[in-house]
């Protein structure tokens, strides 16, 4: 599935996005660590992995990886 990041705290590493649906879902910092990223911007697009409780488990950029 993908989304749109709505905030992210680099210091924290963690951050909400907004799934294409409206669903706003949280991913902490080791989602962000998995994604092998170095920063997230606002509004930018990313995929999501998820668990099946619904815990992000890794973000990446559409086509990259």
């Amino acid at each position: 599935m993908q989304g749109t990041i709505a905030t992210f705290d680099p210091r924290t590493r963690a951050g909400t996005l907004l799934l294409d649906d409206g669903t706003e879902l949280a991913f902490d910092a080791d989602a962000f660590q998995r994604s092998g990223l170095r920063l997230l911007r606002l509004g930018q697009r990313v995929v999501v992995e998820a668990e099946a409780t619904g815990l992000i488990s890794r973000l990446a950029i559409p086509g990259i990886g």
